[in-house]
């Protein structure tokens, strides 16, 4: 019985990132998906990456703070992201650690290519509902620089 349990929110849990696959998608092509993906995040999440650990309220100015970061994706050059792969770990019967293996293509007028990157993102399972409330990213920035897509600083 745990067993189906499991099976039935690791469903869940792959339907949701695919959910968030299309909404970037959209995101990048220039469509209003910040209301959708504020649904997607707890009432107050975490971020840790090279800069820090901070958190954030999941408030209008993070509402805000979407679409400008879709801006930013396009503005150096980012076409599509595409996760290629999901690690489940179900942390206890409410939290799970989702492992997620994206794939950026980019698009300049001197290059094109991908960037293959991991993103671990921790979710709470309640009410029939998953929200993600923090997320670990490696040094995005110093990617970005390498692959020429931001200039050095």
């Amino acid at each position: 019985m745990i067993t189906e349990k499991m099976e039935d929110v690791n469903d869940k849990i792959e339907k949701f990132f695919e959910e968030y696959e299309r909404r970037f998608e959209e995101g990048l092509a220039g469509n209003p998906v910040a209301e959708e993906t504020v649904n997607s995040f707890a009432d107050f999440f975490v971020e840790a990456s090279p800069v820090g650990v901070t958190g954030g309220k999941n408030d209008h100015s993070f509402l805000e703070a979407i679409p400008k970061g879709y801006d930013f994706y396009r503005s150096v050059g980012v076409t599509k992201m595409v996760i290629n792969q999901l690690d489940i770990t179900e942390l206890n019967e409410l939290h799970y650690m989702v492992e997620v293996y994206w794939e950026s293509f980019y698009e300049t007028e001197e290059k094109s290519g991908s960037i293959e990157f991991t993103v671990l993102y921790l979710l709470q399972h309640l009410n029939q509902e998953l929200k993600i409330f923090a997320y670990i990213t490696g040094d995005e920035q110093r990617v970005l620089k390498e692959h020429g897509l931001i200039p050095e600083a």
